[in-house]
């Protein structure tokens, strides 16, 4: 094919999809024949074609139930094949999807469903026992997701008057709702332009083509996951793997090696916890490979880049990070040792893209360049130290927030830039650094900004430690640190052992953090946490659930004293 006639191509596809009806369009239409979505063991298989037909089947039944272009219908299910034949049912005839994360307690689904009044939903069996009986009784119609059967109907608006539509490029597409880290709910409205803004900029951040092999592991009713994983792989006629279990490490092994993806989309704490749990110890273990890092660091990184990449199947291309900041010590050693990962940089609001750093043009702690056709800058920038928030704006910037408009001012303003929330620096090339989140920044006794994300990354790199949380408290700053089972055994809390034991834990993280931190970023205290922190569908900590809390170790303290 001709340069010439494959730019003419591509540009009329980008003209033609311009909604998610249109996506559906081309895409089952183009590539009918082509495998689209199956399991990674080959169950639930459809062609485009078949996803076609399935997902007009779902929207006639919809109509005969009185559903019609503009009604709610949610979906709840860990990832499958069928969550897309659900989604595209929905959004391709007007209607308007509420995608709701699979661990999401009863209340937040009860929540989500009323404040968007939904009127049907897929859920999975396994998701079930979160559907409350009354909240369930007020839909129209129930689907079990995994066989498309109907388990819960209104007869009473069995009408047959439901009617779908064309669906324009800025109406709404989908509410998603995002509790993030502060704990403020919010029903993010995103358009069909969103979307499809989307699928423009990340075909030209990276090239794929419907050879290609994307393995999902995200939750698929998260933003990323969805525009990058679900409707990217479509707009190129690509085929999707499904894992049916939980992505265990042994089970992510398995399909890899079955699958041989060339694309995955991830979070930095897979990848860091592959790198501290078996590169950092394998080195360690190791007197050739400790020997080698030390005086040929180059060809230790070339052999474990080789291992890593067979590790993944042998075929990646691209492995694409995004949703929240990766470590630099460890996105410095998949530089090195040219693993194939990508940085992606966005939220829900902008669907989710707004910076990008592509393989081979990657910068150890950059979020990369803005996304095509993005704007991007930074606002209220310190003189003295080159930091600002991240603001934004283009077609991907959201409608606003669903029955919120107080919310929406706060970060869209007049003119259409979008507040991140997010401060950033940048270097002479135009490229940004993240530094933490507004929200989330602490102001020192002289006035220095302190962000307690960085501190976070110097203390999970201490030995053991599997995950920090840093807070102020009454004017200091306190670590709350939750180390590896096998480091601390919780059993023997209360005996003499476990509390010596636990005391030394505590001064060594304490000594190894305030000797690699600024002086205004030094801890004044630790706390050890029993159980691993709640977080985000994109692995963030929920740091409002831990406002003004202590660690499970001042019990055991407490104890002792009494003692």
């Amino acid at each position: 094919m001709s340069r010439g006639l494959y730019k003419k191509l591509t540009t009329n596809r980008e003209t033609f999809v311009n909604t998610l009806a249109r996506l559906f369009e081309y895409s089952t239409s183009t590539f009918e024949k082509r495998t689209a979505l199956t399991y990674v063991d080959g169950g639930q298989k459809y062609t485009y074609g078949q996803l076609r037909a399935k997902s007009i089947e779902l929207s006639h039944i919809f109509a005969r139930y009185g559903l019609c272009a503009g009604d709610r219908i949610a979906i709840l299910s860990q990832n499958m094949p069928n969550w897309t034949v659900a989604m595209f049912s929905i959004v391709s005839f007007g209607r308007i999807a509420v995608p709701i994360l699979p661990d999401s307690s009863e209340s937040e689904v009860s929540n989500i469903l009323n404040h968007s009044e939904c009127k049907a939903i897929f859920i999975s069996r396994r998701m079930l026992a979160k559907l409350n009986p009354e909240v369930k009784a007020r839909l129209t119609l129930v689907f079990d997701i995994e066989t498309f059967e109907i388990i819960h109907k209104d007869d009473s608006s069995f009408t047959c008057e439901g009617w779908s539509k064309e669906p324009a490029p800025d109406d709404l597409a989908m509410i998603i709702y995002t509790s993030g880290t502060s704990g403020k709910a919010k029903g993010v409205m995103l358009s069909h332009r969103n979307f499809c803004c989307n699928l423009i900029e990340a075909w030209h951040a990276q090239k794929t083509g419907k050879k290609d092999r994307w393995l999902s592991i995200l939750p698929m009713s998260h933003t990323y996951e969805l525009s990058l994983g679900v409707f990217y792989p479509a707009y190129v006629g690509a085929c999707v793997y499904h894992i049916k279990k939980l992505p265990t490490p042994t089970i992510l092994m398995d399909a890899m090696k079955k699958v041989r993806p060339t694309i995955m989309l991830s979070v930095p704490l897979i990848i860091e916890k592959v790198y501290n749990a078996s590169i950092v110890p394998t080195v360690k273990g190791s007197r050739v490979l400790s020997w080698m890092k030390e005086h040929t660091p180059r060809i230790l990184y070339f052999l474990i880049g080789k291992m890593l990449y067979k590790t993944f199947g042998g075929r990646l291309k691209f492995f694409g990070i995004g949703g929240s900041k990766l470590d630099p010590v460890v996105e410095d050693f998949l530089k090195k040792a040219h693993f194939p990962y990508a940085i992606g940089y966005g939220l829900t609001e902008t669907a989710p893209l707004i910076r990008n750093a592509c393989v081979g043009k990657t910068a150890v702690g950059s979020i990369g360049v803005p996304a095509w056709k993005v704007q991007v800058k930074l606002q209220n920038v310190n003189p003295e130290t080159g930091e600002g928030e991240i603001v934004a704006k283009g077609d991907n910037v959201m409608l606003g927030y669903y029955k919120d408009p107080e919310r929406t001012r706060e970060v869209l303003t007049d003119d259409g830039w979008f507040r991140t929330h997010d401060l950033a620096c940048k270097d002479d090339k135009g490229r940004y650094y993240i530094k933490g989140r507004l929200n989330n920044m602490i102001l020192g006794p002289s006035g220095e900004n302190i962000y307690p994300e960085e501190i976070e990354q110097v203390i999970n790199h201490f030995g053991g430690v599997n995950e920090s949380l840093v807070m102020e408290r009454d004017g200091k700053l306190v670590a709350l640190v939750k180390f590896d089972d096998n480091v601390l055994n919780w059993d023997q809390a209360y005996e003499d052992k476990f509390f010596e034991n636990l005391q030394a834990h505590k001064k060594a993280v304490l000594d190894y953090v305030n000797k690699r931190v600024g002086k205004s970023s030094k801890v004044n205290a630790v706390e050890v946490v029993k159980d691993s922190f709640e977080k985000t569908a994109t692995q963030k900590i929920r740091r409002f659930k831990y406002k003004d809390a202590h660690g499970d170790d001042v019990a055991v303290e407490e104890e002792k004293k009494k003692d």
